[in-house]
């Protein structure tokens, strides 16, 4: 694959491009993460997304231990070539590790951060090691 695309983006000092990703079904934004170079060129390719985990340090396909893959339906960038956004399919409806549609379950409530979102699977059984 031709991957001179990739060089157009404006990667930062780390060699990572922020990505959002979001619901090709409700436009909800349902998650917000990181990417390197193989893992924009493996989501492109492959068409699930990859993303990098900063605390691992290593490749992270989305799915890998939940079964929630998110299919790319679409790859988009931002003017300025330095935030990248998935239109996605989400496996099973949640994007999240706390067992959540979104992980922007949160809302800012009379000074409170509120979580305002149910938990559609118990965590627990999701990452069952």
């Amino acid at each position: 694959m031709n991957a001179s695309w990739l060089d157009e983006i404006r990667w930062n000092d780390d060699g990572l491009v922020p990505v959002i990703a979001q619901s090709a079904k409700t436009g909800r934004v349902v998650m917000f993460a990181w990417m390197n170079r193989e893992a924009l060129e493996l989501t492109a390719q492959h068409g699930y997304a990859v993303y990098w985990s900063r605390s691992r340090q290593r490749l992270w396909r989305k799915g890998e231990e939940s079964g929630h893959r998110q299919k790319v339906l679409d790859i988009r960038i931002d003017c300025d070539k330095d935030v990248i956004l998935l239109e996605i399919e989400q496996e099973g409806g949640i994007a999240c590790h706390t067992g959540r549609e979104s992980c922007f379950y949160h809302r800012l409530k009379q000074n409170r951060w509120e979580a305002v979102d149910p938990v559609l699977k118990d965590p627990g059984v999701i990452y069952q090691k």
